[in-house]
């Protein structure tokens, strides 16, 4: 047996903020909580607020998503609450944009959960047509055994 079953509480978690973007005369973030983070899979509970831009992107790993509340666009699909998203490792999808209210999802990725981008151009693009700034990623706090490659 491996040690038995571990249990956390989304109270107990702090949040990392992982991605944020200047909206006009507001600041816009992805905020997740680490779960359970291994080298066999991270399980997350995150938050997006209105409005967030995630590029288009693939994952080193297989990884699933779960709309809990709110709602996002995953390219030209419109992805309500009860949502669930499926990419296979090496695959990609995106762009993702947080619908109005924000959105609020359940992840899990099984195995290396950093990602690569997609279309860097597009992604680009769409941020100036939305008159969006990608500010630089914040700072996070990930395992040792794991290096921070995002852009």
């Amino acid at each position: 047996m491996a040690g038995g079953p571990r249990f956390v509480h989304l109270d107990d978690v702090p949040w990392e903020e992982v991605r944020r973007q200047r909206h006009g005369d507001h600041e816009a973030s992805v905020r997740e909580k680490w779960l359970e983070f291994s080298p066999r899979y991270l399980s997350l509970y995150a938050r997006w607020d209105p409005g967030m831009i995630v590029h288009a992107h693939g994952h080193r790993s297989d990884h699933l998503v779960f709309v809990l509340e709110g709602e996002m666009t995953c390219g030209e699909v419109r992805c309500p609450a009860g949502t669930h998203l499926a990419l296979d490792h090496g695959d990609t999808w995106g762009p993702f944009i947080a619908g109005p209210e924000g959105v609020t999802l359940f992840e899990v990725m099984m195995g290396d959960p950093r990602s690569f981008p997609a279309d860097p151009e597009a992604y680009t693009a769409l941020l100036a047509e939305r008159d969006v700034e990608q500010l630089p990623n914040p700072a996070i706090r990930l395992p040792g055994w794991l290096e921070d490659t995002r852009r």
